[in-house]
C-alpha cells in the first residue's frame, strides 16, 4: 500500500508524521521523500548508510547547419523553452521538462540531446526503514521530473522484490510505501500524491491551515483519490478544521495536541514515535484504519 502525506501549506508537520508513520510499522518500509526543493526526512533517522547520484534530464541542442527555423519545435513546446527567431531556434534549458517531444517532430533531425544534471537521487538506510530522496540543486525550479525519479526507483525496487522472492533482500522492497510530498498544490505536489492508495493531509488549527486543507482536498477530489486528516497542535488555534472535515465527510484519523517534550525532541532530528512511546500505538493504529479505509474502497 502506497501512502501520501502531503499538506495544503508547508510547517504543518507533514514530515513528522511521514517519518513517524515509518519509524511506528514494525516491517521493512519504504521512505520516499519527495519535496525535492527542501528534503529533510534524512534529519530524523539515524542513517547507516548514504548512497546518491546525479540526476540529469535530455534538453535539445539545435543543429543550426540542419535548422530551417520552420517553428515546428517552438510551436510544440508547452512550455516555451525553444523560442523560434528569424533564422535560428533559442533553447532555454531552465524550462525544458526533457520531454524529448521537440525531437521527434523536427523535420530536419536537427536536434540532438544532451544530458543536463538537476539534482541528485540518494538512497540511505535505517533499521526498518529504506530512504529514497531527491535533492534538487540549488537556483533549479523543475522539481517533477526529480519527483517522477524517486517515485520510479521505489517502484523498481518493490518490483524486483517481488520479483526476486523470498532470496531478494533489497532494504524496504515490498513492504509499505510512504510518500512525503511537497507542500501546496501546484504540480509538485500532484505527481507526487498521483497514483497513491491513500492520501494523509496534515494541517493545524489556523485559519491559514483550513483555507490550504481546502484546496488539498480540491486537487484530490479530482484526482478520486480516498484520504484522512491528521490535525497537528490541535490544541491550539481557532479554526473550522473539524467541521469542515464533518461536512466534507472526511476521518480525522489523528490529533496531535501541541507538546513541549515532542518539540525538544523534533529540535534534536528525533521521531515523534521516540518521543512518546504512545505515539508509536496511536501511528500503528492510524495505519491499520487506514488498510481498512482503502479495502473498503477496493471491494466497493
Amino acid at each position: 500500500m502506497t501512502i501520501a502525506v502531503a499538506s495544503g501549506k508547508g510547517g504543518t508537520g507533514k514530515t513528522t508524521v511521514a517519518v513517524g508513520v515509518a519509524r511506528a510499522l514494525e516491517q521493512d518500509v519504504q521512505l520516499l521523500d519527495c519535496d525535492v526543493e527542501e528534503p529533510n526526512s534524512h534529519l530524523f533517522l539515524q542513517l547507516e548508510s548514504r548512497e546518491s547520484g546525479d540526476f540529469s534530464i535530455p534538453v535539445p541542442r539545435i543543429d543550426n547547419d540542419k535548422c530551417t527555423a520552420c517553428g515546428l519545435c517552438s510551436s510544440f513546446c508547452e512550455y516555451n523553452a525553444l523560442a523560434r527567431l528569424k533564422d535560428r531556434v533559442l533553447v532555454f534549458d531552465n524550462l525544458c521538462h526533457g520531454c524529448g517531444g521537440c525531437r521527434i517532430v523536427c523535420p530536419e533531425d536537427a536536434i540532438t540531446e544532451e544530458l543536463r544534471p538537476i539534482g541528485k537521487l540518494v538512497s540511505a538506510q535505517v533499521p526498518g526503514v529504506h530512504l529514497l530522496y531527491g535533492d534538487l540543486n540549488s537556483g533549479e525550479v523543475l522539481a517533477p521530473p526529480l519527483i517522477r525519479a524517486v517515485k520510479r526507483r521505489g517502484a523498481s525496487e518493490a518490483n524486483a522484490m517481488e520479483a526476486g522472492g523470498p532470496g531478494y533482500t533489497a532494504p524496504g522492497a515490498g513492504g509499505p510505501l510512504i510518500i512525503d510530498s511537497p507542500p501546496g498544490t501546484t504540480c509538485p505536489m500532484v505527481t507526487a500524491v498521483k497514483d497513491s492508495d491513500f492520501c494523509l493531509l496534515v494541517t493545524e488549527n489556523t485559519p491559514f491551515g483550513l483555507h490550504d486543507l481546502e484546496m488539498a482536498v480540491q486537487v484530490l477530489d479530482d484526482l478520486d483519490m480516498p484520504m484522512g486528516v491528521v490535525i497537528n497542535r490541535s490544541d491550539i488555534g481557532h479554526s473550522d478544521v473539524e467541521e469542515f472535515c464533518r461536512r466534507k465527510s472526511i476521518p480525522v484519523l489523528l490529533r496531535i495536541p501541541y507538546s513541549r517534550k515532542i518539540a525538544e525532541f523534533y529540535a534534536r532530528g528525533e521521531s515523534i514515535v521516540d518521543a512518546d512511546s504512545e505515539y508509536r500505538l496511536r501511528f500503528q493504529e492510524m495505519y491499520r484504519r487506514i488498510e481498512s479505509i482503502v479495502a473498503e474502497g477496493r471491494a466497493g
